[in-house]
């Protein structure tokens, strides 16, 4: 009875998810042949202690004391998916990590999705891996998490990089709307449909990442389709709740933004918003849309490396200073 009642609803937010991508999705095929040929970084299972397991790409620096850089990718993309244009010049400079955030790809499973929560994983990959107050990166979703990184555990940051970020995603009534929409839709269906999306989204992923590596765009398709709508209308809820902008202007260590200056998904007068609360922040430009991290990959990866390089010299400046 339970199900016939639900169904409905279930079914509905998984279409409201889907319909939330479709646009990128479509974007992204006929756009999948100017994807950088490069060589994809191996990836290895890690066990974060007392929270699950995740896939995590470790790319080290030219030297072993190089500095690290952890990126946390978008919504519905994996660690590598939204970041595999960007490592291998990143790579010349700094130790890159990476990898698959909770109900993306093969990243943890449980019992929710909330973006805290997705910082206290980030936390205890530092602490895992034993990096040294990393720069965290993020790239929309994941520039948010960054955002939470800080906020719940400062002592891992040691700077931040947001690109295509916001501090809030309810600021006009068609978006209050949406997202009070997919959070309640998504409460409603979530311990109904957890066990059974649970292992729909495993066996999707493990098929979809095990496919064929052979080219990129089809490698690129198959990380795209590791992560089912479900989890994503889950990731949009959690999004909509966030609201970092009353304490922004808290943040203590280097930051820098990478404004992707033709967003219509996140307008770039709300990532300048961002850069303006933050107490020194640097802006860097990405004449870019949204998926400019991957389907503009030429304009982007330029403005990101720019910024991590200008915050790694303010982070330099810091320990000279003070010993």
């Amino acid at each position: 009875m339970l199900d016939a009642v639900l169904d409905p609803v279930r079914h509905a937010v998984q279409d409201t998810a889907r319909n939330a991508v479709s646009h990128a999705a479509t974007s992204l095929r006929p756009a999948l042949p100017d994807l950088p040929e490069v060589d994809l970084p191996d990836g290895a299972w890690l066990d974060l202690p007392q929270r699950g397991r995740t896939w995590v790409t470790d790319v080290p620096g030219p030297t072993p004391d190089a500095p690290a850089i952890v990126l946390l990718h978008a919504v519905g993309c994996t660690g590598q998916l939204t970041w595999f244009p960007s490592i291998p010049r990143l790579a010349e400079r700094y130790r890159v990590v990476t990898f698959d955030q909770r109900w993306h790809g093969r990243g943890i499973t449980s019992e929710r999705f909330l973006i805290s929560d997705c910082a206290d994983d980030v936390a205890a990959l530092v602490s895992t891996l034993d990096l040294d107050r990393p720069i965290i990166a993020g790239y929309s979703m994941g520039s948010m998490i960054a955002q939470r990184v800080w906020r719940q555990h400062p002592e891992a940051v040691g700077g931040l990089v947001l690109a295509a970020t916001s501090g809030h995603l309810r600021s006009n009534g068609p978006e209050r709307v949406f997202h009070a929409a997919m959070e309640l839709g998504m409460g409603l269906t979530r311990t109904l449909s957890r066990s059974r999306m649970v292992r729909k989204a495993g066996v999707s992923a493990v098929d979809a990442l095990d496919g064929d590596h052979t080219d990129t765009a089809r490698w690129a398709m198959n990380q795209w389709r590791s992560t089912s709508p479900w989890t994503i209308g889950q990731a949009v809820a959690s999004l909509g709740r966030h609201h970092s902008s009353p304490w922004l202007s808290r943040i203590t260590v280097p930051t820098a933004v990478v404004v992707t200056t033709n967003d219509r998904v996140i307008p770039p007068s709300r990532q300048l918003e961002v850069a303006a609360l933050i107490p020194g922040a640097t802006i860097h430009e990405a004449a870019c849309g949204h998926a400019g991290c991957v389907l503009e990959h030429r304009a982007f990866v330029p403005a990101l490396l720019e910024a991590v390089h200008a915050t790694t010299a303010r982070m330099n400046d810091r320990r000279r200073r003070h010993g």
